[in-house]
C-alpha cells in the first residue's frame, strides 16, 4: 500500500496551471495519475492531441472544463468524468472563471505516441506541432512540422 498526501507531491508549474505528478509519489505501475489545478484560460495540454495507446479519464472536482473533441465541443462540471479512449483527440481548457481542480488517469502508463495539433497561422489549418524548451526550463513552444512556425509560447 503506498498513500500520499496531494499537497505534499512536489508541484510542477506550467504557465499558470499547477500540477502534481502522482504516479512516481504512488509507486503506480499500470496508471498515469495527475492532480490539476487550471487557471481560467489554462488547458491540461497543449494543444488538441490523442494518446497512441493510452485512454484518459479526467474527474473534474471543482469549476467546470470545455473539452474540444471529434464530436464537438463538451462541458463537463464538478462531480462529472470523461473518458477519452486511445486515439480519440481532445483538449480540456478552463473557459469558466473559476479554477478547475481535476485528478487525470491515464491506461498503461504508457501513451505511446502522442500527437499534438495547433492552428498554424502561417499554413491556415490545423497542422502536427511539437513541443520545445527554450530559455532553461521555463518556456515552452509549440511548432508547426509543417513549416517550422511558432504556433503558440507557454512561459
Amino acid at each position: 500500500m503506498d498513500k500520499v498526501c496531494i499537497d505534499a507531491v512536489e508541484e510542477r508549474l506550467d504557465s499558470s496551471t499547477l500540477q502534481r505528478p502522482l504516479t512516481d509519489a504512488l509507486n503506480t505501475n499500470n496508471i498515469a495519475l495527475n492532480y490539476y489545478e487550471l487557471a481560467p484560460g489554462d488547458s491540461f495540454a497543449y494543444g488538441y492531441h490523442k494518446h497512441e495507446k493510452q485512454e484518459e479519464l479526467f474527474i473534474i472536482q471543482a469549476g467546470s472544463v470545455n473539452f474540444k473533441t471529434e464530436e464537438g465541443e463538451v462541458n463537463i462540471n464538478a462531480g462529472e468524468v470523461i473518458r477519452f479512449a486511445p486515439g480519440e483527440y481532445q483538449q480540456g481548457i478552463n473557459t469558466g472563471e473559476e479554477w478547475v481542480e481535476a485528478l487525470v488517469i491515464g491506461s498503461p502508463k504508457e501513451s505511446g505516441n502522442i500527437e499534438i495539433r495547433r492552428k498554424c497561422e502561417t499554413c491556415e489549418e490545423w497542422t502536427s506541432n511539437s513541443i520545445e524548451v527554450v530559455d532553461g526550463e521555463n518556456t515552452k513552444i509549440t511548432r508547426c512540422q509543417e513549416c517550422g512556425s511558432e504556433t503558440a509560447r507557454f512561459e
